[in-house]
Formats: C-alpha cells, structure tokens, sequence
C-alpha cells in the first residue's frame, strides 16, 4: 500500500520541479541541485524525489548523467503527435508539410536511385488512374509525395510526413467532396513536374515543384 501512496506524492513533486523549470530557476542544460537539497526544498523523501525526475526524465525535460547530476535537457514538455495533430488546423498542417516535403524533394533530387524512380512513377500512374472516388485519389496522392519523401534517404523526414497522413487525409477527402478539383490536369501536371525534377536531379526545381503545388493546396483551403 506505501507503494501506491507514494505515487501521487511524486507525481506533485514532478509537477513543482515542471513549474520551477517553466520559471527559469533552472535553464537549459544546467544541473540541479543535488538530490539531498532538492528532496528539503520540495518536502518530500529521496525515493520520492527520484521518481519524480524520473517520471519528468521520461518526458523529456530531465536526464540524469551517472556521476554528474540531473540535468535539464528540455523547458517544457512536449505533447505527442496525436495530441497536436488533432488540435491543429488543416492550413497549419500543410504550412508544415510544405516545410517538410519541399526539403524531401530536394534531397530526393539528390539522393534518389533508380529503385526510388520507379517507385515514384508507380504512384505518379497510379494517381492518374486512381478513378472517380475521391478516397482513391487522396490515397493514391499521398502514396506518390510518400514516395518522394522516402526517396530522401532520411528516416525523421520520412516519420513527419507519415504522422501527418491521417489529419490531412481527412481534410482532404472532405474538402474535395464540397469543391471538387477544377482542373485535374493541371493538377496531374504539377505531380509530373515533381517527378521530373526528382527525376532530372534538379534539387532547386524539386523543391519548388512541391513547394508551389501545396500552397495551392492551402489557397484552397484558406479561400
């Protein structure tokens, strides 16, 4: 029973080290005090105290060093994807995907192979052909920038735009069925614009391909 009595008691410590942080006591990188004055300070046991920080450790705001002390390596903590995904608006999911995926194509005009090639005019043909469901387009479009972005080479690239596929998924498919695409051909031609500067290992013109097509995209959805 002591054991399930303690963990609020650590959960309130964690907060008030939490808010002693957010106040600036302690900056960036810098130690705490060591573990018998901080445990005084906050009026509670050194088991106490270091569940406490172990629980802030696993969110990302401490980090204890063997031998050196416990160290603050965040000023807050930070939500889970999920969490600010779903709080946040379509236009600022897509200001992010531009961030991301313009950097991706220009790294995928770099770094892509011939297997990355390929791969990128599967889904450029199967977007084309992807019929009149409007599910089946906004699959079939994600599946092509997945391609170019995973043509990138780079795993935490590739992790942000696989985070942001269901919020945006969403909105797209519901967007699209109120204000159905005005010129899909254009449309195509700006996803072929993609692939060949990918394709023509054209960094600059990559970026910018992905860059103009997704602020269209917000236009839409800001208009």
């Amino acid at each position: 029973m002591a054991q399930v009595q303690r963990h609020p008691l650590a959960a309130q410590a964690a907060g008030v080290l939490l808010e002693r942080i957010r106040a600036g006591e302690w900056e960036l990188g810098h130690r705490l005090p060591g573990e018998t004055t901080l445990a005084v300070q906050l009026g509670v046991g050194r088991s106490t105290l270091r569940e406490a920080i172990r629980e802030l450790a696993g969110r990302g705001v401490l980090e204890s060093r063997q031998g050196a002390g416990v160290f603050v390596t965040a000023l807050d903590v930070t939500d889970d994807w999920d969490t600010v995904l779903r709080r946040s608006d379509i236009v600022t999911v897509i200001e992010a995907r531009i961030a991301i995926e313009a950097e991706g194509a220009a790294l995928a005009a770099r770094r892509r192979t011939p297997a990355d090639l390929r791969a990128i005019l599967r889904a450029l043909a199967a977007r084309a052909e992807s019929g009149d469901s409007v599910e089946a387009l906004v699959d079939a479009d994600t599946a092509f920038h997945r391609t170019i972005v995973a043509a990138a080479h780079n795993d935490i690239l590739l992790e942000l735009f696989n985070a942001f596929v269901p919020r945006s998924r969403h909105a797209m498919i519901d967007m699209l069925r109120i204000r159905p695409m005005a010129a899909p051909s254009a449309d195509h031609d700006a996803h072929e614009n993609l692939y060949a500067a990918v394709r023509a290992r054209d960094p600059e013109a990559a970026a910018t391909a992905s860059r103009i097509h997704l602020t269209s995209i917000k236009a839409a959805f800001d208009s």
